[in-house]
């Protein structure tokens, strides 16, 4: 038109708004990649084993005595309210209830993200609130009478010792319930109303009524707490699926505990030759293995430092040299290595004096054995990873704590039985080890200490905030499974249980390197 031109270029301020909103397109699909990337391995952070050996932070609490006291005499505990989830008779519609408010608030969390919450979020835990019978009183009664030497189990072990060696149901429980303010680990809430959780945590101490209560009174408890759980409209929803049973001492809820096997189970290990666990009770996709506490005080950097050159002991062993089941392969063990030079093999208990022999005796020492005993596992493993001493497990059963994030190849050799039997054989392995070898894997012991010392407050990458990095890996079959069996009608179809599958054993070649 007369009087208008009109450039070709166009005006290029007009133009910037249009430039700048292309280029946030094809950002978009970038900014996604990272941040799935990144969301969806939150809950499995890989080791930094750059960092320097552990050492006991003087402001954290490791002791479980210690902690206990503090815990029970705190001014949050004597003026708590003493409010429980006893439920009374619960109805179907009770239970269907719940299952849609649970289905209403997943949806939310499903939909009102951009990106995948399921990864990117915490896990979200409901502590049940139960009668103090079952936790506050089994505190106490451990606290008022720990002192009582006399108290030993038919093999001569200090009750109390066991107890503290089961103790991870204290140091769990402890930490959920604490303030969020004082809490350290973040991939793990409590929630405070049931629609709102993942998990269901359990928190009845079956160990300290197993030994500290008369076998009928202890029996009785049991099938109250049986009954106090199964009451619940949670439980009856999922049958226990999503439900957490600590359960780690392999005596601790034996009774009843067939009737909660469906429950996330938290154990010492997974002893497959039926001696303490039924046929089905036990898998590593249900279940969870936890390390022992350990008996023996963290050698930390500066230990380690002064201990290297007195490490003039090979192998070292203190323990019950005659045990059942598996931990058979002891006497024969002793046969072989007795009366070697810079071999030490000593019958001892878990007493005080025999914490002060084992601790000295393994501070000096470059091998710590770790023979089966009654079950695969014992806290001797642990009590060696934090005296810098390099475990030889020979222990075909055994299964080990948090093996989806940490290798124990890196800290600990393994021989199996029929090997480690065989004349001569075990010595020569250990003789032939590299040096270098030898020096890499008592650093990564330095480092992979920290993962097996419970504490409050718990620490990142400490024990209790492997479990919950653990368990966030379950969550996603939970769920599937919880929902199939809401679904599936009883008895329609095989359910897999595992039990088909090749049990544990310690694979028989023996590197000479």
């Amino acid at each position: 038109m007369a009087g208008r031109h009109f450039s070709s270029t166009g005006n290029p301020r007009s133009r910037s708004p249009i430039l700048l909103f292309v280029l946030c397109l094809l950002c978009l699909p970038l900014i996604f990649y990272i941040f799935s990337v990144f969301s969806s391995t939150s809950h499995i952070i890989p080791i930094n084993t750059s960092q320097k050996p552990t050492s006991i932070n003087p402001n954290v609490e490791y002791s479980f005595v210690a902690s206990l006291e503090k815990f029970l005499t705190s001014k949050i505990q004597r003026s708590r309210r003493v409010i429980d989830d006893t439920v009374g008779t619960v109805s179907e519609e009770d239970v269907q209830k719940l299952d849609d408010l649970i289905w209403k608030k997943e949806t939310e969390r499903l939909y009102s993200y951009s990106f995948d919450p399921a990864f990117s979020s915490p896990l979200r835990v409901y502590v049940y609130k139960m009668p103090d019978k079952f936790t506050y009183d089994m505190l106490w009664l451990f606290r008022n009478t720990y002192k009582d030497t006399s108290n030993l189990t038919s093999n001569g072990s200090p009750v109390h010792r066991l107890i503290e060696q089961h103790s991870i149901d204290y140091w769990l429980w402890a930490d959920l319930i604490a303030p969020e303010s004082e809490r350290m680990l973040k991939n793990v809430v409590r929630v405070h109303h049931q629609e709102d959780a993942d998990l269901f945590y359990i928190p009845f101490f079956t160990t300290i009524s197993f030994f500290l209560l008369e076998k009928q009174q202890c029996k009785a408890l049991y099938r109250e707490a049986l009954k106090w759980v199964t009451d619940q409209p949670a439980w009856k929803r999922s049958e226990g699926r999503d439900h957490i049973l600590p359960v780690h001492h392999p005596w601790s809820f034996k009774s009843v505990r067939r009737y909660m096997k469906n429950a996330i189970w938290l154990l010492p290990d997974m002893d497959s030759t039926g001696n303490w666990y039924k046929p089905g009770q036990v898998s590593l996709e249900k279940d969870l293995i936890l390390p022992y506490v350990a008996n023996l005080d963290l050698c930390d950097a500066q230990c380690l430092s002064e201990n290297e050159s007195k490490r003039s002991t090979l192998l070292y062993f203190r323990g019950r040299l005659k045990r059942n089941a598996g931990g058979k392969i002891r006497a024969k063990l002793v046969a072989e290595l007795s009366g070697v030079e810079d071999v030490v093999i000593e019958e001892g208990s878990a007493g005080e004096e025999g914490k002060v022999a084992a601790q000295n005796g393994m501070r000096k020492s470059v091998f710590c054995l770790n023979p089966a005993g009654d079950t695969p596992s014992s806290a001797r493993l642990f009590d060696a990873i934090v005296s810098g001493c390099i475990p030889i497990i020979i222990s075909d059963e055994l299964e080990l704590p948090f093996e989806g994030i940490l290798d124990y190849r890196k800290i600990a050799l393994f021989v199996s039985s029929s090997d480690a039997v065989k004349p001569g054989l075990l010595l020569t392995f250990l003789r032939s080890v590299n040096p270098s070898k030898i020096k890499g894997m008592q650093t990564n012991l330095a480092k992979y200490a920290r993962h097996f010392l419970y504490s409050h407050p718990a620490q990142p990458m400490g024990p209790e905030d492997l479990v919950w990095r653990m368990m966030a890996g379950k969550l996603v079959n939970i769920k599937l499974h919880t929902r199939r069996s809401q679904r599936v009608v009883k008895e329609s179809r095989s359910v897999c249980n595992c039990d088909c599958k090749r049990p544990n054993s310690t694979i028989p070649a023996l590197p000479l390197s």
